[in-house]
């Protein structure tokens, strides 16, 4: 069983990392699943259709990442991978729970678990880490992100996490990332991914 609290799978990427077309097309798609979920005969089954759009959203989003088809790869830079790594770790000594994550070349997969009552909520968490990591990492880029340009891009992705089972399925998934993409060896033993010891 999960803790009590929430858990949830975030994905922030950079800016620029998805195509405009592409994007909008995408949340399209989306918009017309979640209309379809909510004509469902019964509450039920509007909820089991609302879930499984939601994951064909995350699915689909998650390739389009992959392809990287524009913007950047700052990730893949070690030293700004070490440096959200960090920052990711430094969750759990502020009460909340990391049990994975994983960086890739544009885009970061975390699972964060809140316990009841945390003082911080989950949308002031991610704006926190999206504030002290863009910072560091402007600060390693030295100039090489224009001064107008964001390094993540606003807002983050969520899909919630229902059961244990889900998550040791979502941790599979994202830690098998670079055998399914056919990634360089370098990826295959890629320090900036995690996934905690279950029970600890």
């Amino acid at each position: 069983m999960l803790p009590p609290g929430e858990t949830m799978l975030l994905t922030l990427r950079l800016n620029g990392s998805i195509p405009a077309r592409a994007g909008r097309e995408l949340h399209q798609q989306r918009v017309q699943a979640q209309e379809a979920a909510r004509a469902a005969a019964t509450a039920e089954e509007a909820q089991a259709a609302h879930r499984r759009a939601e994951k064909r959203f995350f699915a689909d989003f998650d390739a389009l990442l992959d392809a990287a088809q524009v913007g950047g790869s700052y990730l893949e830079k070690e030293r700004i991978a070490e440096a959200v790594a960090a920052e990711l770790l430094l969750l759990e000594e502020q009460g909340l729970r990391v049990p994975c994550f994983v960086l890739s070349f544009n885009h970061l997969h975390v699972v964060l678990q809140q316990p009841v009552g945390h003082r911080f909520s989950l949308y002031k968490t991610v704006e926190l880490l999206h504030q002290r990591t863009a910072l560091q990492a402007r600060r390693i880029l030295r100039g090489q992100l224009p001064k107008e340009a964001d390094f993540w891009h606003p807002g983050t992705h969520e899909l919630p996490i229902l059961d244990a089972a889900e998550l040791s399925r979502l941790q599979a998934y994202l830690l098998g990332h670079a055998a399914r993409l056919q990634l360089p060896p370098r990826y295959h033993e890629w320090p900036y991914q995690y996934a905690a010891v279950p029970g600890h």
